[in-house]
């Protein structure tokens, strides 16, 4: 299948076989603005009245501008201090939603025998709320710490490090399927951001959704509209 087989709002930027979903073992998604349609520290910073100041850090992020992202998201979370757990609370319950197709897809790749592992540069209140809402396998993010119900404008260094960037999202892909006893080309990677693109670059398949034009041009399909289960559409 090549581009001028779809429509453009699905483009292919590689020549690909005939695929199929069971000749995967694992499917890898970044959270914010690709599982999710919100990018959860801007929206908490929303609480302090930093959200502009917070979003134009986090889009020159994902766009690729800011080539330090774990110092991008030190500065992000300092502006968070003092945020309460009810406003965090209030992000999850009142903006955050999953993305049209998010939850089809996953239920598909389920269905399909693959394991799915969500792996953000955001932070478990929400990674670990959205891994159990869609019954997924594996996650990996970062943790604000918390004093007395207010955020500190800190994180928490955890076994495996201090930030989860593009690094550790490559990184946590490899384990992952040296975990499983595959290998990264029997692994799918979807992701939006230039800190996606660690992964996407190792994985038999990556896609990206609605995504930066940096990633855009250099994963192997991008879904420009619709939802994430568009790329059932590839799939036989």
């Amino acid at each position: 299948m090549n581009a001028a087989q779809t429509a453009p709002s699905l483009v292919i930027n590689v020549a690909l076989p005939a695929l199929k979903l069971s000749d995967f073992k694992l499917i890898a998604f970044d959270m914010d603005s690709t599982l999710i349609n919100i990018e959860c520290v801007d929206e908490i910073a929303d609480a302090v009245g930093r959200k502009a100041e917070v979003a134009a850090i986090t889009e020159a992020a994902m766009r690729g501008e800011i080539t330090d992202f774990k110092e991008s998201l030190r500065q992000r979370v300092a502006l968070l201090k003092g945020v309460s757990l009810a406003s965090m609370d209030a992000v999850y319950r009142e903006r955050l939603k999953l993305n049209p197709g998010a939850a089809e897809l996953v239920s598909a790749c389920k269905a399909a025998g693959l394991k799915t592992l969500l792996v953000s540069g955001g932070f478990t209140f929400f990674t670990d709320r959205v891994r159990d809402e869609l019954g997924m396998d594996y996650t990996r993010s970062n943790i604000l710490e918390i004093e007395n119900g207010l955020l500190t404008g800190r994180m928490i260094d955890q076994a495996w490090g201090d930030i989860c960037d593009g690094e550790e999202k490559r990184k946590m892909l490899l384990q992952t399927c040296e975990q499983l006893g595959i290998a990264p080309r029997q692994a799918i990677a979807v992701g939006d951001g230039a800190n996606d693109l660690p992964m996407m670059g190792i994985a038999g398949l990556s896609v990206a959704y609605h995504a930066k034009p940096k990633v855009r041009e250099q994963a192997m399909v991008a879904i420009n509209e619709g939802g994430l289960n568009r790329l059932l559409e590839l799939m036989r």
